[in-house]
């Protein structure tokens, strides 16, 4: 009885182990479950025309903004770039992108198809936002100058 007390205890040892030595891809964000609600503001959106004239697939469009807290809108709290391909001659668009923020940065990915309304994976960060997963919702709040609604929903 001893000696399979033993061993199962040495194979629990032994399981654990190899787990820390493999990683745990489980890992939790720095900041858990959160949410942040800030605004932006347009600032540049510039346009590439790879194929022929007009929208087509391969066309990409970058869009740069700056972020202010949803109260005061006077001191900028950081910028935003986002980097979109179209894949068709519509409107659909594969974009990838970055919020920097004061404590860190949020990588942001998925598709869209309005610049009105769309949501995006969050598939990283850096610094606190460290291994952040979760959603970014952006709703446009107004159109001259075009600012948006920005929600980031992380998850713990």
């Amino acid at each position: 009885m001893k000696g399979k007390v033993t061993a199962l205890l040495v194979g629990v040892i032994a399981g654990v182990l190899a787990a820390v030595a493999a990683g745990d891809s489980t890992l939790r964000a720095g900041t858990g479950a959160a949410q942040i609600r800030i605004v932006d503001r347009i600032v540049d959106v510039e346009s590439v025309d790879v194929g022929r004239r007009g929208k087509s697939p391969g066309d990409m469009e970058i869009v740069r903004a700056r972020l202010f807290d949803r109260r005061v809108r006077t001191r900028q709290l950081g910028r935003s770039e986002l980097v979109c391909t179209y894949v068709d001659s519509g409107r659909n668009r594969v974009c990838r992108g970055t919020y920097f923020l004061p404590r860190g940065k949020l990588v942001v990915g998925g598709s869209l198809r309005f610049f009105q309304f769309y949501d995006m994976a969050v598939v990283g960060g850096t610094g606190l936002y460290d291994n952040a997963r979760g959603t970014l919702t952006i709703t446009r709040a107004s159109r001259s100058p075009v600012r948006n609604v920005v929600l980031f929903k992380l998850v713990g």
